[in-house]
């Protein structure tokens, strides 16, 4: 097994992407206060994720490695079209939910939520590029199951509770996440040409430390909004300021 497999078999094992909260959003099992919670938690990492991965490029010495992480970049941007955007095919999400966006914005993140933001952005801008770059490698290559598994439900709700549900930011990313995946595999083989025997024990161990991370503070997340109980008064009154009045 190549080291290129055993990390791709390390993320597509995580629990960040095998959880009883995602299998329940694929079934369509989440309470409407649920389903609006995460799209408020899930806009935080739409909207950050373009500033997390500048500050990724910024910090990155080697070019081959910069120019494939410019290729995500550029996408999550809309590869030249504004309004291809993806924080802006999220806004539509949140409006076809009737989700206000000012209220979306300033809205306090959970505290799990504002681990998983800030972790990955500080995993991103680490010095140690190796560390750096397996953040981002299991972000990527975890993408496409994490998609499977939201789209379905999204589909559900669509049916059955929200027809005007406009999914576009979800379908658009999953058509996409193939390119990215090959952007963070050309980029692994450009950290593994550096040198003759490829890339030395200890950054194989910080790429893997960085992978695990990331994929931790994302299980958080879905932790964080995986409430089976039902929310408390307090809880449901805050669901009525997601909405414009």
């Amino acid at each position: 097994m190549t080291f290129h497999q055993e990390m791709r078999q390390l993320v597509l094992g995580h629990g960040a992407i095998n959880n009883s909260y995602l299998d329940r959003f694929q079934a369509g099992n989440l309470a409407e206060d649920e389903f609006c919670e995460f799209a408020v938690e899930f806009y935080n990492f739409a909207r950050f994720f373009p500033q997390i991965l500048v500050a990724q490029l910024v910090n990155t010495e080697d070019e081959q490695i910069a120019d494939e992480l410019t290729k995500v970049l550029y996408s999550e941007l809309g590869d030249g079209h504004s309004r291809h955007r993806h924080e802006l095919l999220y806004r539509d999400f949140l409006r076809s939910m009737g989700i206000d966006i000012h209220n979306a914005m300033t809205r306090g993140m959970l505290p799990s939520t504002r681990a998983y933001i800030e972790g990955m952005e500080q995993l991103y801008r680490d010095g140690n590029h190796a560390k750096a770059l397996g953040a981002s490698f299991g972000l990527e290559n975890m993408a496409i199951t994490m998609w499977d598994h939201l789209i379905p439900g999204l589909m559900h709700v669509k049916v059955s509770r929200f027809p005007q549900l406009d999914i576009t930011y979800f379908t658009f990313h999953r058509e996409l996440e193939s390119s990215h995946e090959a952007a963070m595999e050309h980029a692994m083989e450009a950290a593994e040409s550096m040198n003759s025997d490829g890339m030395s024990g200890g950054d194989r161990q910080d790429f893997r430390c960085g992978i695990i991370a990331v994929l931790d503070y994302l299980h958080g997340f879905w932790i964080g909004l995986d409430r089976r109980e039902p929310p408390s008064h307090h809880r449901s009154h805050d669901m009525h300021h997601y909405h414009a009045a």
